[in-house]
This record gives C-alpha cells, sequence and structure tokens, in this order.
C-alpha cells in the first residue's frame, strides 16, 4: 500500500506510463509562456526523477518546507512529487498575495526554499527579509540552491503521517491559520474520489478532468489532481475561469468530468442559448455554492449533473459528503446525505441536537475507531484552535445546515465571520488589519455585502476624521490603493463607508452580528464610496 503521494505517483507511472497524465490547452499555454500539448506519465516520471535528485543534491530533505508560487502550471505537480519523495512539505503561495502575505506566510511556515515564476521573485525576497527568515528563491527551471539551514527530520522514515503539504485558510480570529495536511489526506481524497461511485464515477484511463480552479486549494490539489492520478485520468488545468472561451476549452480538451464554484455557472447562464451547449463530453461537474435558482435550468440547458458537495481544507475526504446518488433535490442548495465512513451530528446553538428541517451547526469526525482519518493533522503552531476545532471529539465546521426527514442536507449559511467572493475565503479580520496601518484611518470594521455574481463583496466601516465628502472620496481610492499593495485583490474592500463610530461591544470589541446587518444598508448611500473598480487581477508575466 502507498504510503506517500511519490509512491502512489510511482504506482501510476508503471500501469499508465504512455497515457496523457495533463494537458495544457493553447490560450493557457499562451498566458503562461509555456508548450501546450499532452504529458505522459512517463514523461512527467522523468521530469520528476530529475528534480528528486537535484533537491537531494542540493541538501533539502525530511521537514524542510517548499513554497510553490507557480499558479497553474504543470511545474506546480512535478515539484511537489519530486520534494514529497524527500519528506519536503509543499507551501502554495497564492499568485496574488502580496507584501504583508508574503511575510506573514514566510515567517509563519518558516519555508526553506520558494520556487516561483520569476516575476515574483523580487516580492518574495523582500518579503524574506522583512521577515527575517533565510530563503532560497529559484524559478522552476533552475537548480535549487543550496539549503541554508539542516532538513529538521533527516534520517527519520518517511511516511502516510509525514507532512504532505501546509496549505493556509482564512480564519476567523485573525491571520490565515496554516493546515497541516499529511500525505494520508491527499491519498485518502484521491481513493475517496476514485470510489465514490454513482453518478461521480471515474473510468479508469479514460477520463480527462478540467478545472479553473487553483492548485493552491484543497479541491483542485487534493480532489482533481489525486483522483486523476490514481486512476490514470488526465487533468486540464486552466489558469482560471474564463466565461467567453469556457465551452471551447471543455471541447478542446475532450473533458469529461468539470470542477466548478458556484459563481459559474451563474455566469454561463447569462451568455444567450446556443445550438453547441450540447456539443461536449461532460458526464457531470463537482463543485459547490450554485445558486439553487439556476440548478435546474443549467442542466437541462447543457445536459449534465452539477453535484453538489460539501468539505473543508480540514476535513479532506475524512468527512466529505456529496450529492451523487438520486434523489439529488434540485433547486434546493442540496448536498446530499453522508456515506458510511462519515459521522455527522447537526447542533443547535443550546448544545442540544437539531430535529429534523431545524438549522444547526455541522459537526462531523470519521467513522471507526480514527475519527480524524483523512482529515488534517491541525494548524502550524496553534494548538489551542486544533483543539478547539475538535472539542468534545467532533469537528466543529462553523456552516449551518438543516438536515432534512430524508436524511440529506441542505446549505443555510456560515456561521463564521468569513467573507466568501467568488469561492475566496476573506477573513475579516485580516483585512482589518492591514487597513488598520494606513494613515487616515482611525478605525475600521470589514463585513460582507451581497454580490449578484460574486456572492460577497468586501465592505469597509472607516472612521476618520475627514469630513468633506470630496476628500473622504481620495481617502477612499487610498485605502484600496494601499490594500492592494499589502493584500490579494480580492480582499481589498469594494466598498469605503464612512461612519462616525463603529457598532462595539462594552470591551470595544466589534459587534459582528451589528456590522452583518449595517453593511449592505450602506451600499449605495451617501457615505458608501463604490471601489470594486479597482479591484482587478494584476496579469503577472514569466
Amino acid at each position: 500500500m502507498n504510503a506517500t503521494v511519490y509512491q502512489a505517483f510511482q504506482t501510476s507511472v508503471a500501469q499508465w506510463r504512455d497515457r496523457p497524465m495533463l494537458c495544457v490547452l493553447a490560450e493557457t499555454a499562451a498566458l503562461y509562456g509555456i508548450d501546450a500539448g499532452e504529458i505522459t506519465y512517463g514523461t512527467a516520471a522523468n521530469d520528476v526523477e530529475r528534480l528528486k535528485s537535484a533537491y537531494a543534491a542540493a541538501g533539502y530533505g525530511h521537514g524542510h518546507r517548499a513554497g510553490l508560487l507557480l499558479e497553474n502550471r504543470p511545474a506546480f505537480l512535478l515539484h511537489w512529487y519530486a520534494l514529497n519523495a524527500l519528506g519536503v512539505s509543499v507551501v502554495p503561495i497564492g499568485p496574488d498575495l502580496r507584501a504583508a502575505e508574503l511575510e506573514y506566510l514566510i515567517a509563519h511556515s518558516e519555508i526553506a526554499i520558494a520556487v516561483a515564476i520569476p516575476s515574483r521573485h523580487a516580492a518574495l525576497n523582500a518579503a524574506a527579509v522583512q521577515a527575517a527568515r533565510p530563503l532560497q528563491v529559484m524559478a522552476p527551471e533552475d537548480a535549487p540552491k543550496p539549503a541554508l539551514f539542516a532538513a529538521p527530520h533527516a534520517g527519520t522514515p518517511i511516511g502516510a503521517g509525514t507532512e504532505c503539504a501546509l496549505l493556509y485558510t482564512s480564519g476567523t480570529t485573525g491571520r490565515p491559520k496554516g493546515c497541516i495536511l499529511p500525505n494520508e489526506y491527499f491519498l485518502h481524497a484521491g481513493h475517496w474520489y476514485a470510489q465514490v461511485g454513482g453518478l461521480a464515477a471515474l473510468q479508469p484511463g479514460t477520463d480527462r478532468m478540467l478545472t479553473p480552479l487553483p492548485l493552491v486549494h484543497m479541491n483542485a490539489m487534493a480532489y482533481s489532481a489525486m483522483a486523476m492520478m490514481l486512476t490514470g485520468g488526465c487533468l486540464i488545468v486552466l489558469d482560471r475561469f474564463h466565461p467567453k472561451t469556457w465551452w471551447e476549452s471543455v471541447r478542446a480538451s475532450g473533458a469529461t468530468v468539470l470542477h466548478y464554484l458556484g459563481v459559474m455557472p451563474a455566469i454561463l447562464m447569462k451568455a444567450p442559448p446556443a445550438a453547441s451547449d450540447l456539443d461536449h463530453n461532460v458526464r457531470f461537474g463537482f463543485g459547490a455554492g450554485v445558486d439553487r435558482a439556476l440548478q435546474g435550468p443549467f442542466e437541462a440547458r447543457f445536459g449534465f449533473p452539477l453535484l453538489e458537495a460539501w468539505a473543508m481544507t480540514e476535513t479532506g475526504a475524512g468527512a466529505v459528503i456529496m450529492a451523487h446518488l438520486e434523489p439529488r433535490h434540485i433547486g434546493e442548495s442540496c448536498f446530499g446525505a453522508e456515506g458510511d465512513d462519515v459521522l455527522v451530528r447537526v447542533v443547535t446553538d443550546n448544545g442540544g441536537d437539531a430535529q429534523a428541517g431545524e438549522p444547526g451547526e455541522l459537526l462531523v469526525r470519521h467513522a471507526g475507531d480514527r475519527p480524524r482519518f483523512g482529515f488534517f493533522a491541525g494548524y502550524l503552531k496553534d494548538d489551542a484552535a486544533t483543539n478547539d476545532a475538535w472539542r468534545d471529539g467532533w469537528f466543529h465546521t462553523g456552516d449551518i445546515v438543516r438536515r432534512e426527514a430524508d436524511g440529506a442536507f441542505r446549505f443555510v449559511d456560515r456561521k463564521k465571520n468569513v467573507i466568501r467572493r467568488s469561492g475566496e475565503n476573506i477573513s475579516a479580520v485580516e483585512v482589518e488589519s492591514v487597513l488598520a496601518r494606513h494613515p487616515d484611518v482611525r478605525a475600521v470594521a470589514v463585513a460582507a455585502v451581497p454580490d449578484a455574481v460574486r456572492g460577497d463583496e468586501v465592505l469597509a466601516c472607516i472612521v476618520t476624521e475627514a469630513t468633506d465628502p470630496a476628500a473622504r472620496q481620495a481617502i477612499a481610492h487610498s485605502i484600496v490603493t494601499w490594500c492592494l499593495t499589502q493584500l490579494a485583490y480580492y480582499k481589498a474592500p469594494g466598498y469605503v463607508a464612512f461612519v462616525d463610530a463603529l457598532p462595539l461591544t462594552p470591551t470595544n470589541k466589534i459587534q459582528r452580528g451589528e456590522m452583518k446587518t449595517l453593511a449592505p444598508t450602506l451600499v449605495g448611500s451617501e457615505a458608501c464610496v463604490n471601489t470594486c473598480a479597482m479591484k482587478k487581477r494584476v496579469e503577472v508575466t514569466s
């Protein structure tokens, strides 16, 4: 039985050597400046072995961490597998992260090396200096620079429990938390997908999975990449979702499976119906958050089911739930019922079990004698948060759901103070901590406001000394401009509202409930400046 991702990769290479493992479409290749075409398992294996030898020669080994800022290039997977063979954990770095985020990640994760597109080298080096951390930075084609410190666990065995990756996820009480993900996490995610069956059944050696989701997130990295690897399928990774060329990419790639975010069907349905809507080979889509009013019409128009699922970075496939069996309750925000390997509770605010149809927080654990099997191993350097998440022997998800009488779950809302914009989780506290550093900001609170396309948008309530409307307009633009240099573009405020005072508790903490109620009422008012147009993804070329 394979104990590591690298060993699983070797097994797949032995069985599927001449089959395509990766496909780079012409559009993606042009954007990245790389070659288009397919990469077989055998060709990938040759590259992985070359990289493995190079990293070992440079002194990297068990316990080191390596940052990967490679966007959705094939190099991400090749470097990951090579480093995994040596017991080096990878830390995916989002391409949109900016100064404050990079400084935090480098300091917190203690990465020894960053493999990055050249255009981000200066930012990484500058962040390492600010974080006072030794760091080697290299391009994916370069020979690895010598390790600046010894591997912490050199000489100890590498196995299923060895840290494979460290993924950062936005929390509710401060900076992003580093989720420690062992090899077992990724292997179980891939095996779960390969064996789940029903409407999501994969066909070994023939499936071609298209995803526009980022490899820095668990969906693409754990589910898509691992499922295709373990079944000898071909993974087609786009740089991101392009609505105008989406169906061209689907057809050109020969995709049989698609991964989606809820925002994607909403955008695709805005295009006028075409005779080519059914001209594809897709059997199903796997995702979450589709607008319930659009699920049925989308499936009827494009001819395949959107299989809604629930999981978190922390749960992996240890407690994934998916609507892959009929009845799926289309148009009801239903994500199915748990399988035999998952245990579930729905708990009300008073700690009791919710009745059928009654909303409550979703608590999960794996069935059997290992309740944390398939889950993350914990939050890096934060045992208190790990223990709190697992209090009373159950993982507390922070998601509010209803279990109906038939056993199927409906998603209701998020209990956590996280803004969900186009599939990205944004911590209000993280954005507040950056905005508070701006000289014109006396006090700040951040909340979500509804957005018809993106789900949520970020609104910042600002207390400032300026009272003149023109001055406030300039301050709003200055604040957002500042934020865009410090945080990923999607975290910056889309709206800046000026208030005389923030809703605070007697201990001067932000009253999150009042902010949630207040924020939507400010949009469109004279006190609110719309800065959505400033939030543009910065195109970075290699």
